[in-house]
């Protein structure tokens, strides 16, 4: 059973929910404790702690990393965002090495929420414009072509 989420509650969760980008004390502050990720990182739990070691990783990828959220469609208790990520490759990114190039590529997500707080998110983004704005594939591609 689905129970509608106003607009006003919808756009404050979302907005919020991205401006965590790398910051999991913040997550927690958007997301339910039994929250899920889809599809989840290897050995995950639900909650926000799952995202640690991603966040990590993207801090050091794309310290500058931005998001901008380009449309918002809700639907009872379901928001969906199509975003675009920007920033520059100052790590190690994907499994690729660092490039020092700036990158641009669109994600898009579906969340369920539950009263203000994001209760489950399945996510998608764009890697295969990031491979090649990146110039390289990451080495487990390399060795396997498709």
């Amino acid at each position: 059973m689905t129970h509608a989420i106003s607009e006003d509650i919808a756009h404050t969760t979302i907005k919020a929910f991205y401006l965590t980008e790398k910051d999991v004390d913040l997550l927690r502050q958007v997301v339910t404790p039994d929250w899920e990720y889809i599809p989840e990182p290897p050995g995950a739990k639900p909650g926000a702690d799952q995202m640690a070691d991603a966040f990590e990783r993207m801090a050091i990828a794309l310290p500058d990393m931005e998001i901008t959220i380009l449309d918002l469609l809700i639907h009872g208790d379901r928001v969906g965002v199509r975003a675009e990520v920007t920033g520059t490759q100052s790590g190690e990114l994907l499994g690729m090495a660092s490039s020092a190039k700036q990158i641009k590529f669109a994600i898009h997500s579906f969340h369920q929420l539950r009263g203000p707080l994001v209760a489950k998110t399945w996510h998608l983004e764009d890697r295969i414009s990031v491979f090649g704005q990146i110039g390289q594939l990451p080495k487990h591609l390399d060795a396997h072509p498709i």
